[in-house]
Formats: structure tokens, C-alpha cells, sequence
């Protein structure tokens, strides 16, 4: 596939992934910079890398470093990695050739594919996560699992204790849980 055309598969994969799939489902304006100029950043580097003598492993290993910081340097939600990490993957494809030609896009939509349905509204749809900060401290795990599902209006699937405070009568918790009846928390 010649450069063009790589380029072109690039960013209209680039162009469904954050206006078509993230920005209407998460609306977070931050992450459309981040995942724009982390895609377009790294088809550069990785079309340079592949056209000079330099080691393409050096260069990428580089940059896996630089994505780590930034991962680090502010909290993402693990849905926000799933799609920094494609936007970053469509850049290594759109950067680098391979042959057959039709690999390339046939990836790119096979990334593009999983995080649709991955992200998907109504996938688990009435399934949540949360971290709880309760005004007593429960000692009793299925006193604390009865009185999750009463106040989250859901049956808890999964339950882990971060914190339980005795002095100040608090409980940290960490909790999945699927909501009951219509898919609305009370």
C-alpha cells in the first residue's frame, strides 16, 4: 500500500474512532486532543522510523516509555486506555507497510470493530462500578453487601474492602454491582 494511501487509512480510522465511537459516547474534550495527536504524532514517528537506518525497535521502545508517562501523569479509566492504546495501535499500523496491502485496513477496522462493541452502550448496560465511602465502618461483609444493594438499587456482583476506618466510622469500598428493573440508579 503506498504511503498515501496508508496515510489516508489513517486518519479516517483516526477520524471514526474519536468523533464516530469515544467523543459521542464519553464526551470527554480532553482525551480528542490526546487521542488526535497521539495517533497523528506516532504515524510520523513510526513512518520515519521505518524509512531511516535507525533501529525501528529503539524508536518504539522510546515511545512506549514516553505513552507510559503520560498514562501515568493524570487518571485515566481503563475505557479511556482502550482507546488512547487503539489510537496509538492505528498509528503504528497506518506508520508502518506491510504486505499484503489489504492488512492494514482490514486491522484497523478489526481495532475500530472491538472497541464498538466493547464500548457499546447497551453492552452489560445495567452493570456499574464504583468506589463507596460509607458513613460506618462494616466489619461484616454481608451486612456491607445487604446495605450496597439497598442503597445502590442493584445486587452486587463483586465487593472488595479498601479501607475500614474504626476511628472515624468509615468504610472504603470498592463494588460492582447490576442495577435492578430499569437500568436507573436510586
Amino acid at each position: 500500500m503506498s504511503t498515501h494511501w496508508l496515510i489516508v487509512s489513517d486518519l479516517l480510522a483516526l477520524a471514526v474512532l474519536v468523533f464516530v465511537l469515544y467523543f459521542p459516547r464519553n464526551g470527554r474534550r480532553d482525551m480528542v486532543v490526546a487521542l488526535l495527536g497521539l495517533n497523528v504524532g506516532l504515524l510520523g514517528i513510526a513512518m520515519t522510523l521505518t524509512r531511516s537506518t535507525v533501529n525501528l525497535g529503539l524508536g518504539l521502545g522510546l515511545f512506549g516509555v514516553l505513552s507510559i508517562i503520560r498514562l501515568r501523569s493524570t487518571e485515566l479509566g481503563q475505557q479511556e486506555v482502550a482507546y488512547y492504546f487503539t489510537a496509538l495501535a492505528l498509528g503504528l499500523l497506518g506508520g508502518m507497510p506491510i504486505e499484503p496491502a489489504w492488512a492494514t485496513p482490514t486491522l484497523m477496522g478489526a481495532a475500530l470493530v472491538a472497541i464498538y462493541i466493547g464500548d457499546h452502550p447497551k453492552l452489560y448496560a445495567r452493570n456499574r462500578n464504583q468506589t463507596v465511602t460509607m458513613d460506618q465502618a462494616h466489619t461484616d461483609e454481608s451486612e456491607l453487601r445487604e446495605r450496597l444493594e439497598l442503597m445502590l438499587g442493584g445486587t452486587v456482583v463483586r465487593l472488595k474492602v479498601r479501607r475500614v476506618d474504626l476511628v472515624n466510622d468509615s468504610t472504603v469500598v470498592d463494588v460492582c454491582y447490576k442495577l435492578n428493573g430499569s437500568g436507573q440508579s436510586s
